[in-house]
């Protein structure tokens, strides 16, 4: 196919310079009927193709036109036999993803370090997840990959199992050996089904690790607008036929996907197809350069550090996306947390995520030498003001055990529940979910025993003033568990 083409963005483009009478919404017609200050500052050719599915513009729910031309070069350029755009970000994919393969009272293979989509598709499904435990990292206080033993150890105690799921790579940029998952889960006629948000630039250079469709996988959700150039919100559901149902992946993502599909979302994924392909190589390659320099200039810093290919060797720590900066900062005495908010008030800079010990930074082709060498500047002053105090001390990393499953998600979503104070419900099986967000992965889910170890975390997290989040109590001070005066163990 021609790569070089944008049916979708050229189609819409080509209806507004027509500047056909409106008599459909959106109500605002091309900004006409809207806030003008806001519309002076979206500007008008945004507001000109914030369009409806009418006719010319083919209709995301049955594509035959220009929307599935867009969606016929995205699978060739991803490798996929079929591309489905998605307006409901990553999440709606990976929920299409998980209720195409998995129903009521069946069970599915996934990480317990999974984002809450997964967990939440798995709790409108009625699905019973199997988890595999991801390999944690003592030294970062962060969860890595799973093992292709454990998936085989998995599905060698559970046959029924309908499907496995994968983090490829995981929010921090590392992969297992997702070949080898896939082949293993193969061997027992399982679909591999990968969580790609992070991921979607791995595709297009040889120096990342390999992509879910490379890898053999049967489907992944690929977030193409946190690295791959298109507007929030967008993505893409890639399937291989032969282990899924593709009429059934459509089906499931009809029902997910609102009937008011945003036309500059997907105009935005046509796009940003062609840039990768034509021109992704070449970015990535500056992206690398960039994040060599920033890493071994941060690795110069007393105080801090920054992985890089000496964390990998391990089947859960096979590979890393090396344009993903993890930046250990308890050296300097202070929480990742406390790190992001000097960087934002002291130099302008946003990181991607903090946690207890770290700060996450993206090296992306948005980037130049100023950007990453003021974030390098930011760093070393901080560094020098923190180690020149005599009251510095070291983090010490505290990491919870992963709590033991009583009840399935719905069953627990779904029991009857009681309020009582968290400091108080140890050994109670909680009924929501609570995270920290981002990155989205619950330290305890619905049908989880929550033990005095998960709280004194969930509290250390409060008090160094990240978001936690979750529970209807929005204070924290309270939590919803199932009315039961004893946990099933």
């Amino acid at each position: 196919m021609d790569q070089s083409k944008t049916p979708l963005f050229t189609g819409v483009v080509e209806h507004a310079r027509k500047n056909p009478i409106q008599f459909h919404i959106p109500g605002h017609k091309k900004g006409v009927g809207m806030y003008p200050e806001f519309r002076d500052f979206i500007g008008q050719n945004a507001l000109s193709i914030d369009l409806i599915n009418i006719a010319p513009l083919d209709d995301l729910h049955h594509p035959k036109g220009i929307i599935k031309e867009a969606e016929d070069l995205a699978a060739e350029a991803f490798g996929a036999d079929h591309t489905f755009f998605s307006v409901q970000g990553t999440s709606g994919a990976i929920m299409t993803m998980i209720m195409a393969v998995v129903g009521p009272g069946e069970k599915i293979i996934i990480p317990r370090n999974v984002h809450k989509s997964i967990l939440s598709a798995i709790l409108f499904a009625g699905a019973i997840p199997v988890f595999v435990h991801p390999a944690m990292d003592a030294n970062l206080g962060i969860a890595h990959g799973i093992t292709t033993a454990s998936v085989r150890k998995a599905l060698e105690q559970h046959p029924t199992a309908k499907g496995v799921v994968v983090i490829n790579p995981t929010y921090f940029g590392i992969s297992a050996n997702l070949k080898e998952i896939v082949e293993v889960a193969h061997g027992f006629n399982v679909p591999v089904l990968v969580d790609e948000a992070h991921g979607v630039h791995i595709h297009f250079h040889d120096q990342m690790p390999l992509s879910a469709m490379q890898a053999g996988a049967d489907m992944a959700a690929t977030s193409v607008h946190k690295l791959g150039g298109s507007m929030t919100q967008s993505s893409v559901l890639n399937v291989r036929e032969g282990f899924v149902s593709v009429n059934r992946v459509k089906s499931i993502l009809s029902m997910m996907t609102t009937t008011s599909t945003s036309y500059l979302l997907l105009s935005s994924l046509d796009v940003a197809r062609k840039h990768l392909v034509e021109n992704g190589k070449q970015m990535l390659d500056r992206v690398l350069e960039l994040a060599a320099f920033v890493r071994d200039e941060i690795n110069d810093i007393p105080g801090l550090y920054c992985v890089g290919k000496e964390i990998l060797g391990t089947e859960a720590t096979y590979d890393m996306d090396p344009s993903k900066l993890i930046i250990q900062v308890r050296g300097l005495g202070l929480t990742g947390h406390q790190v992001e908010g000097w960087l934002r008030e002291k130099y302008n800079i946003e990181v991607e995520l903090s946690d207890l010990y770290n700060i996450l930074c993206l090296v992306t082709p948005g980037d130049t030498i100023l950007t990453v060498t003021l974030l390098v500047q930011a760093l070393r002053e901080l560094a020098r003001i923190q180690m020149g105090k005599s009251s510095l001390r070291v983090l010490p990393v505290h990491l919870p055990k992963i709590p033991a499953l009583a009840l399935s998600p719905r069953e627990a979503f779904y029991s009857e529940t009681e309020i009582v104070p968290l400091t108080e419900a140890a050994d109670r099986i909680i009924a929501e979910f609570i995270m920290v967000y981002p990155p989205g992965i619950p330290i305890i889910m619905p049908g989880e025993i929550l033990t005095e170890d998960n709280i004194t975390y969930i509290l250390e997290n409060l008090e160094a003033g990240l978001p936690v989040q979750g529970p209807e109590d929005e204070s924290m001070k309270t939590v919803k568990v199932i009315k039961r005066t004893q946990a099933i163990k």
